[in-house]
């Protein structure tokens, strides 16, 4: 299959082999999970695991037939010279969410994404420790699904009969308390300040999530709004993205109602938020950013 002109993508076939190769990278991180863990460091000290490379080379290998260039955390190196006449993509992170890896809460997740033109238009987030797919794509909506993923072998479509779509709640909220979910390991001064901002007009409830599972938190309804005020790259986000936004939500540059923009010069994200898109634009208005 060589899918590697954007425009004559065909995408609910494009995501089968997205959901495989998560499935599988997940079979895999969970035999390091369950074992020992092995831990080296990168320059940065942030920690990397053998699920990493794992995950990453099962990914790159099963990903490979559609033509597609591929793009990972654990392959970032290629200048943007060489990939800024990629139309489309593949972009993937092997393993989200390393610290609650180490902290062993279950709350890591396989990042699957495919860029046409500068845009994430098909996911897949797969918590393994949790046993939770969700998936999304242009065209073929946003699910989640618990299983059983042997369905799969019957195509993606048999797989959504299994499946809950996901749908955002329209019209935007306007009563009860404002369910925030934020970062469980990398939570940032700048978002405290801006959760206590909001304190005058709403009664905020704050939910904790590690990993892309806080895009699939408000794309499920548990969460009304995402503000991601710390540091991201573009791997991060972009699965959860297009499940986000193929509910019905909105990804947007902080304050802003500019999606998330992608294949950049310098892969770090921009602040965002993520919610439905009426009610960003109601935070927009009464002056909380």
């Amino acid at each position: 299959m060589n899918r590697s002109t954007g425009s004559a993508l065909d995408l609910p076939a494009l995501l089968l082999p997205a959901l495989e190769a998560a499935l599988e990278a997940g079979r895999e991180i969970l035999c390091v999970y369950e074992g020992e863990c092995g831990v080296e460091f990168k320059a940065d000290k942030s920690p990397v695991t053998q699920a990493d490379r794992l995950a990453h080379e099962v990914i790159q290998k099963a990903l490979a037939p559609t033509g597609l260039p591929f793009l990972s955390e654990e392959g970032k190196d290629i200048p943007y010279e060489a990939r800024k006449g990629w139309e489309a993509y593949w972009l993937v992170d092997p393993l989200d969410g390393t610290k609650e890896f180490l902290n062993r809460n279950g709350e890591f997740t396989v990042n699957i994404a495919l860029i046409r033109s500068g845009k994430p238009v098909l996911g897949v987030v797969y918590a393994p420790a949790l046993k939770v797919l969700y998936y999304a794509a242009e065209g073929v909506g946003a699910y989640r699904s618990e299983g059983p993923f042997e369905s799969l072998r019957a195509g993606s479509g048999e797989l959504q009969r299994d499946s809950k779509k996901l749908y955002l709640a329209d019209p935007p909220k306007t009563d009860g308390p404002l369910r925030v979910v934020a970062s469980r390991s990398h939570r940032s001064s700048e978002t405290e300040s801006f959760l206590k901002g909001l304190g005058p007009a709403y009664q905020v409830e704050s939910v904790s999530a590690g990993s892309s599972l806080k895009f699939c938190r408000v794309a499920e309804g548990k969460a009304d709004l995402y503000p991601r005020l710390g540091p991201t790259m573009e791997w991060d986000t972009a699965a959860g993205q297009t499940v986000a936004e193929q509910a019905g939500g909105a990804v947007c540059r902080w304050g802003t109602t500019e999606p998330l923009g992608y294949n950049k010069p310098d892969l770090h994200n921009p602040a965002f938020w993520v919610g439905n898109p009426g009610f960003l634009r109601g935070l927009q208005e009464m002056g909380t950013v």
